[in-house]
């Protein structure tokens, strides 16, 4: 899909807040409603507009480690049934299929080093096809971000 300017001004507002009321875009953008709400669809159908959601801060809420783990597998057949269970560790926030030794990068949050190392020795390790892991741990995070608006050719 071709995104054109005023697709491109919704994005980067509701990149901004994404629960802003579609009123108070449309006036921002000084468009009617109507206009606001077909975009809208259209960005939803399309496939670029995914689902608005709210950001938890992980610290306050209780999480005081974060860690990436790699995982590697006894064979490449088994990463979609890996994938699965991993879904049901609520602990892994994110996973992702990397290139090289390892197959799989989770990010995970746990309540202190000795809840990742139970949610890595009693919930990943165990599953059937899983073959080891290596654990990196994260500080902090300095920032997250959307992808750029805007595609600049090279």
């Amino acid at each position: 899909m071709k995104l054109d300017a005023f697709d491109n001004r919704i994005l980067a507002e509701l990149t901004l807040d994404a629960r802003i009321p579609l009123t108070a875009l449309a006036k921002k953008l000084k468009v009617s409603n109507t206009f606001i709400h077909q975009r809208i669809k259209k960005l939803k159908d399309s496939g670029i507009l995914v689902k608005a959601t709210y950001q938890l801060d992980p610290w306050k809420m209780g999480y005081q480690t974060s860690a990436y783990t790699e995982i590697m597998l006894e064979n490449a057949k088994h990463r979609r049934a890996v994938e699965e269970k991993l879904k049901e560790i609520p602990e892994i926030v994110e996973c992702v299929n990397i290139s090289g030794r390892y197959a799989l990068l989770v990010r995970i949050y746990a309540v202190n080093n000795r809840h990742l190392r139970d949610v890595i020795y009693e919930k990943i390790l165990p599953i059937k096809g899983v073959e080891g892991t290596n654990t990196t741990f994260s500080f902090e995070t300095a920032f997250v971000r959307n992808i750029p608006l805007q595609i600049k050719e090279r």
